[in-house]
């Protein structure tokens, strides 16, 4: 018998830049004009952020110069499938994209991670620019290179990690939003500041009302903060062997009551319901104090987001979809849990807590 080593052990150099301001959408074409990157731009967009936002740029992109074309899907997450995801390449094949190609990210989480999987894949992968327009794809789903499709057993259960070449935040799009789009973006935002910031939590205490009224020094100051949290965790644990599973607070559970509620329960309300319930559970286990899961509930409802379930849910479809979680070992259930505001718990070094499926069972009945 006789063996051959192929050694392909390197170090890749993946670091990009967040660029977050006021009306710097529409200047993202001089800025890639300037450093010559890519020979054709193809922003991938969603039906609902063609018409505010999409049109606009990619008029832009042509009075730049710039060799450039939209794809657009339906908006929503349900078409967040790999159909769509196919649907995308073969317009791409249409229109002779090459390798020397890059594809903008024009939208919220949806588009961010249908676009970033699509680049991961086409061609074997192309350079992407993440160009947030919602709270919750600025201060999350942007960053961080999760990238991914939803199946009929779960969310983002087909995917890849591929960082962006870059993002651009500008928060001027985020004056087009609905209270709820807020509020999704609310959800994620406090998250951050349980797993990694109790100065935060205080801010947001003070200023949650700035966040709904659009203060500018405020958005920024948070989204600034927020994607600093995330770039530190990534960092650290870009493909969420420990470290990064923290920022799954509330998701391992958010993520079930979508799937079971067949996403008629949005994500950052789903995502505020299960930072409750495993909030609580951290509480029955003995690993956070009940003055500050109590603290939590006040703050989410400040943020006008739900803290229970208004109506029954199937709780075995619940614990299945949560086998099926990325970060279940075994067939057993993990969730993150607080220690603290600011300070996620940790069993013998793992952040991941293997629960039983009766606690679940009983949490989810209170």
């Amino acid at each position: 018998m006789e063996r051959i080593r192929v050694k392909l052990k390197k170090t890749e150099d993946k670091s990009y830049e967040i660029i977050i301001g006021e009306d710097i959408l529409k200047k993202i074409p001089q800025f890639l004009k300037k450093e010559k990157s890519a020979y054709v731009y193809v922003i991938i967009t969603d039906s609902n952020v063609t018409s505010l936002y999409g049109q606009e740029l990619l008029k832009v992109f042509k009075n730049s110069g710039l060799n450039s074309h939209l794809i657009a899907f339906h908006a929503g997450e349900a078409h967040k499938s790999r159909d769509t995801k196919a649907w995308i390449e073969d317009e791409m094949s249409k229109l002779k994209i090459g390798r020397d190609s890059c594809i903008i990210a024009l939208g919220g989480g949806v588009v961010g991670d249908m676009a970033g999987f699509v680049a991961a894949t086409y061609n074997r992968g192309l350079p992407c620019i993440q160009a947030p327009t919602t709270l919750v794809s600025s201060v999350d789903s942007s960053i961080g290179g999760k990238t991914g499709v939803d199946t009929p057993y779960g969310k983002n259960l087909i995917g890849t990690f591929y960082q962006p070449w870059r993002v651009y935040i500008d928060v001027s799009t985020l004056r087009t939003l609905h209270e709820k789009e807020i509020r999704e973006g609310l959800a994620e935002i406090i998250k951050y500041s349980v797993i990694k910031d109790e100065k935060l939590f205080e801010y947001l205490e003070k200023n949650i009302e700035h966040v709904f009224s659009f203060t500018t020094k405020v958005l920024i100051h948070i989204i600034r903060r927020c994607c600093e949290i995330k770039g530190e965790v990534v960092e650290l644990d870009e493909k969420e062997s420990n470290l990064r599973k923290i920022l799954n607070f509330g998701h391992t559970i958010g993520h079930a009551i979508e799937n079971a509620s067949n996403y008629t329960i949005s994500h950052g309300e789903a995502i505020s319901i299960g930072m409750v319930i495993e909030g609580e559970i951290g509480v029955e286990l003995g690993f956070w104090n009940k003055l500050e899961f109590k603290k939590l509930l006040a703050l989410l409802k400040r943020a006008r987001l739900p803290v229970k379930l208004h109506k029954p849910l199937d709780i075995t479809r619940i614990i299945d979809t949560m086998k099926l979680d990325k970060k279940a070992r075994r067939g057993k259930i993990e969730v993150v849990l607080p220690k603290k505001i600011g300070e996620m718990a940790q069993v013998n070094g793992s952040y991941g807590i293997r629960i039983e499926e009766e606690l679940i069972r009983r949490v989810l009945k209170l």
